[in-house]
């Protein structure tokens, strides 16, 4: 291991910040270690997620399943892009980390709790959470205070998710987690939109190094949205180890 961060990593803008929470999922039993990912395939993880962003913004911050709550602010907060500052100043959101490794865990807790998860997108942030010990008791125990209305910020942080039940949600979701029995549907267990770890594996599939990424791209093997096509998964997980996680200085 060393700590020389590649020249590309330094557009993660947090690079040693992530290579630091990939060393703890190297340590966890979280994924395999072949499917730990480079920085390099990090980027491209990245990448496709922006590309959530622009091309399927439906995914993100709506719900399906639960009504808006009654209250004006839970209404206005409906509103996406004036939603979006109010998540800033709680915290909630990093902008500038669209995977979460670059995130504090006590800055993934404030997430669980003020940014709306649909269905079981929690499990991507309960995952990553748990590689820092500890952290999912906390998020438990501040869920639980806001159903109970003993949180401080309850109301508002009940608001600022806009929809009704999830913070009832997020308490089953921890409870399940914690106890090993949270369900994710089978054809969801290698969304890299669902769990984390399904995204590490994805990242991991990914070529190595950018020059390998071009080549691939310019043979019609590579796209932002899908990655590495299934025949070029396995050459890409062969060259993980020419461009090893820089270990936090």
């Amino acid at each position: 291991m060393t700590d020389r961060i590649p020249a590309h990593a330094h557009l993660l803008l947090f690079p040693r910040t992530i290579a630091a929470h990939l060393e703890r999922v190297r340590a966890s039993d979280l994924v395999a270690e072949e499917e730990v990912p480079n920085l390099w395939q990090i980027q491209l993880g990245v990448l496709r997620m922006w590309h959530r962003v622009l091309f399927r913004p439906e995914t993100i911050g709506t719900c399906a399943d639960f009504a808006p709550r009654r209250t004006l602010r839970a209404r206005l907060l409906q509103l996406r892009p004036l939603r979006f500052p109010f998540l800033l100043r709680e915290r909630a959101v990093h902008p500038l980390d669209f995977s979460g490794l670059a995130s504090s865990p006590e800055r993934i807790v404030r997430h669980l709790l003020g940014a709306h998860h649909d269905g079981v997108q929690f499990a991507y942030d309960l995952e990553l959470l748990a590689v820092h010990p500890g952290f999912l008791e906390d998020a438990l125990e501040e869920a639980r205070a806001v159903v109970a209305g003993e949180h401080p910020r309850g109301e508002y942080l009940r608001d600022l998710v806009v929809y009704e039940r999830y913070h009832e949600n997020l308490v089953a979701a921890l409870e399940a987690f914690l106890a090993g029995e949270l369900e994710v549907p089978e054809a969801q267990r290698e969304d890299p939109d669902i769990l984390f770890s399904a995204y590490l594996r994805w990242c991991a599939r990914q070529p190595a190094t950018p020059a390998e990424t071009l080549a691939a791209w310019r043979a019609g093997r590579y796209t932002v949205a899908d990655g590495v096509r299934s025949d070029t998964a396995a050459e890409a997980r062969g060259a993980v180890a020419r461009e090893p996680v820089a270990a936090a200085a």
